[in-house]
């Protein structure tokens, strides 16, 4: 996967994020040599996930650009909920969605695409409960662990992250 080397990944988070959404794309992703910032509302601050585990924002999302990353990763829980509330957020994903850049979205992370207006007529999955969220915004829902539409991944839940990471690799090969 030498491809992959030095590819610019930003993670988002806020405060209750589901662990393992955030940690497992960071962590294959930095194993694999890609740069990997974790942006949040805030530079600095330090999320609680949804069971207590920290995660340091290393940047905050009005000092970074679309054009800084290769890709951008919305890791589910209910940060998503806390996210879309950023107008730098919000800004970061419009921008990036504008420039066919690689968003990724498990579980309720697909809101945050909702939220940017950047699904209409593309497949999508995430977490069962926000299945009308993205149909209202456009989106075609398919119960599947992995949906690749473009440069748009998503996936359902904690299970579905080998089937991900592997959307997320071969999205990011094609871009």
């Amino acid at each position: 996967m030498d491809w992959v080397k030095n590819k610019r990944v930003a993670v988002l988070v806020e405060k209750l994020y589901e662990d393992l959404e955030l940690w497992y794309p960071v962590l294959r992703l930095r194993e694999a040599g890609c740069k990997v910032q974790i942006v949040g509302p805030k530079a600095g601050e330090t999320y609680a996930s949804k069971h207590g585990y920290p995660a340091k924002s290393e940047v905050s999302a009005a000092d970074v650009k679309a054009a800084d990353f290769d890709a951008i990763i919305i890791p589910g829980g209910y940060s998503p909920d806390h996210l879309r509330r950023h107008q730098s957020i919000l800004t970061l994903l419009r921008d990036a969605a504008e420039q066919g850049k690689v968003l990724a979205a498990i579980c309720h992370g697909p809101w945050m695409l909702c939220s940017t207006r950047c699904i209409k007529g593309k497949r999508v999955t995430g977490f069962f409960a926000i299945r009308d969220d993205v149909e209202n915004a456009g989106g075609i829902w398919e119960d599947q662990a992995c949906v690749v539409d473009g440069n748009i991944v998503t996936s359902r839940t904690p299970d579905d992250l080998p089937a991900f990471m592997e959307g997320i690799f071969s999205a990011m090969a094609g871009a």
